[in-house]
């Protein structure tokens, strides 16, 4: 059977891989409108020497033993942690916050003393959200929630999203926890890897097969339109009879019937300085900033015995269809409505299927696009 794949990224890539390796009589065809396989996860050598990633920083970090196995089968990793710094009031922090940003911002005896009621508070926790410390029936905790709130959660979310951060969905503020100890490093997962010859050379073997064809630079949904009364798709005018796995934003496949989905784009600008280092972290963010949030030190991703250093610096924008890249959603109350009226349209046409950080509508680490492709391929094919 012939299927097709829109999207080269993680989600459609695992899926083909895993359609020809089950029927040696399936044949995929990938349609990619970037000129280049892996989606968000692409990366390459600069000029200068030193493997950046285009779309910004993608550390591979999971708890699935079973997801670890899977990448392994395609490339050989590397450990590496990653680790961010904040730059608030002039001063270097670490991000997540932890106790070192106590003893950055506080006196030594208030830094004690704060340090102490979180323990009595939180006993054998080892992190929170910054909404539970909000929340905290103690004074010192709230006070020090909110200074972090006020100085980074609030400006960053505001000007990553574009909204208030009062309107953003709250998962999105827990997504960065508070660390109650001087764990410096971004995530705790069992697993934190990079591929040792990039996320370029992992796509390739994982889509290395006979039975898949990749066709870059092309735009699918320029070939394929809706009959929204029989609910059929439409390929070059006659009704195709194949299945399709689309990655995509569902409002642009459907027409845009109930209106733009709202997601939130970058711009990046790239920049190389003969210097050894930029900043003392691969990563750092600037909640306080007029337009950037953050710097990406690519040299530190990880070191790299180069000389020179490149880095980004990315400047969160506004998201205009058919005219940038839509990266992130915008989960608010009413996007999440207007996604599910697209979703039960979606669910009515034949041979459709749709998944991904875009079709889900929906912010997945790489690991957990992963799991999901793997249990949509276990249920459906």
């Amino acid at each position: 059977m012939d299927y097709f794949v829109v999207g080269a990224g993680i989600t459609g890539s695992v899926i083909a891989r895993h359609l020809v390796d089950k029927d040696k009589n399936n044949k995929v065809f990938i349609i990619e409108k970037r000129s280049h396989i892996g989606g968000n996860m692409f990366d390459y050598v600069d000029q200068h020497g030193i493997r950046v990633h285009k779309y910004g920083p993608h550390t591979f970090h999971t708890n699935s033993f079973k997801v670890f196995c899977y990448v392994n089968l395609f490339s050989e990793w590397i450990h590496y942690k990653s680790w961010c710094m904040a730059v608030i009031n002039n001063k270097f922090t670490p991000c997540p916050f932890n106790y070192q940003t106590i003893d950055d911002f506080y006196s030594f005896k208030d830094s004690e003393s704060l340090k102490k009621n979180i323990e009595l508070m939180f006993p054998k926790k080892k992190k929170e959200t910054i909404i539970d410390l909000l929340k905290s029936e103690n004074y010192k905790i709230r006070e020090y929630a909110l200074f972090l709130f006020n100085q980074d959660y609030k400006l960053y979310t505001s000007k990553q999203w574009g909204i208030d951060a009062e309107k953003i969905d709250i998962s999105v503020l827990k997504r960065v926890p508070v660390k109650f100890s001087y764990d410096k490093y971004y995530f705790d997962d069992r697993f934190q890897i990079l591929p040792k010859n990039g996320y370029e050379y992992f796509f390739k073997n994982l889509l290395e097969h006979k039975n898949i064809k990749i066709i870059t630079n092309e735009n699918f949904l320029n070939n394929i339109k809706i009959n929204f009364d029989s609910n059929d798709m439409l390929l070059d005018g006659r009704k195709m009879k194949y299945k399709l796995i689309y990655t995509g934003p569902l409002d642009e496949l459907l027409d845009y019937r109930f209106g733009s989905l709202p997601y939130r784009s970058l711009e990046f600008k790239w920049n190389y300085e003969n210097i050894h280092l930029k900043q003392p972290a691969p990563i750092v963010v600037y909640p306080q900033a007029k337009d950037f949030t953050r710097i990406v030190e690519y040299k530190q991703m990880p070191n790299q015995n180069v000389q020179g250093t490149s880095y980004s610096i990315e400047y969160p924008t506004q998201y205009v269809p058919k005219s940038n890249e839509p990266y992130y959603p915008i989960l608010t109350s009413e996007s999440l409505k207007l996604y599910h009226n697209y979703k039960n349209l979606a669910k009515k046409i034949n041979n459709l299927y749709f998944l991904g950080r875009l079709a889900d509508f929906k912010y997945y680490n790489m690991d957990q696009a992963i799991k999901r492709a793997l249990l949509f391929c276990s249920k459906y094919f």
